[in-house]
């Protein structure tokens, strides 16, 4: 098995809306704020090769919206997700599975292309099975209000449309191996039935940490993003998780920190804190 990261844009948001109630005293030291109150963010996507499978963990915002609607999320820095696929020697025909921890814009908008004269929509990834649960694709597909402008249809429909669509066989418990040969830790506070993957890689556990833990500046148990539908049942899950995470030394892989890749945490008189922070390059 070999692990690569995909890292498919930068954006940012707002640090209040990305940290809740902390107050921005507090959050501005781990993640600074610029003169319009965002704080930097990535798309940072992960791709396993294992065998001849080609397995690629959520894929970005993609590139089909307006540029009015990526103007919100004012776009920095050179990546993208085609050129991330060069750089290791794969071309997107090459992926096998598409594997979404959830279906919010920002994880699956590169799933979707227009096709070549912008008449409809093609899939991104076309030999790929695209994977999601059928719990979360009912609350995507029939969102509610809170949530309805990061599940955009155009993201989503056309999956079940091209008859790749997938669902993870349903969860008996909050730790379970999948379809596709990794553990799964199912979190209900951000959103209905995220999936944050953990995967075996040598002798370490590599885990896809999605929006259970945004950035590292997320660790302690109140700081919780204002997105999540369900905030005090995402401390609960956060704290489950990081504390099996901080016993058994899981290295967890952010999808959101634009400046730190991976982590270890570790239990302090505090609680779970950080432990150590390590490049991609250093663990794959």
């Amino acid at each position: 098995m070999k692990l690569y990261p995909i890292e498919t844009g930068n954006f940012k948001l707002d640090g209040g809306a990305m940290f809740g109630v902390v107050p921005k005293t507090i959050w501005n030291k781990t993640n600074p704020a610029d003169n319009n109150n965002l704080i930097d963010l990535a798309a940072r996507c992960l791709l396993i090769e294992d065998g001849n499978r080609l397995i690629l963990i959520d894929n970005g915002m993609g590139n089909k919206q307006s540029e009015k609607f990526f103007g919100y999320y004012s776009l920095w820095g050179t990546h993208s997700l085609d050129n991330s696929l060069e750089k290791y020697g794969f071309h997107r025909d090459d992926v096998t599975d598409v594997f979404l921890t959830h279906l919010h814009f920002d994880h699956c908008g590169g799933s979707v292309n227009w096709n070549k004269d912008k008449t409809g929509y093609e899939l991104a990834f076309k030999n790929a099975n695209y994977w999601t649960n059928e719990n979360h694709w009912e609350w995507a597909t029939k969102p509610n209000a809170r949530e309805k402008a990061s599940f955009l249809s155009e993201n989503i429909l056309p999956i079940q449309e091209s008859g790749q669509l997938n669902f993870i066989d349903k969860p008996t418990s909050d730790f379970e191996i999948c379809n596709l040969g990794f553990y799964i830790f199912y979190a209900d506070g951000h959103t209905e039935k995220q999936m944050i993957p953990q995967i075996q890689y040598q002798d370490k556990t590599i885990c896809f940490m999605a929006d259970l833990l945004p950035t590292v500046g997320h660790i302690p148990l109140p700081y919780v993003m204002g997105y999540d539908t369900r905030p005090l049942l995402t401390m609960p899950e956060k704290s489950k998780f990081l504390n099996t995470a901080a016993e058994n030394n899981y290295y967890l892989f952010l999808e959101h920190d634009a400046h730190n890749e991976i982590i270890t945490v570790e239990q302090t008189e505090k609680g779970v804190r950080l432990k150590e922070i390590f490049k991609c390059e250093d663990i794959f």
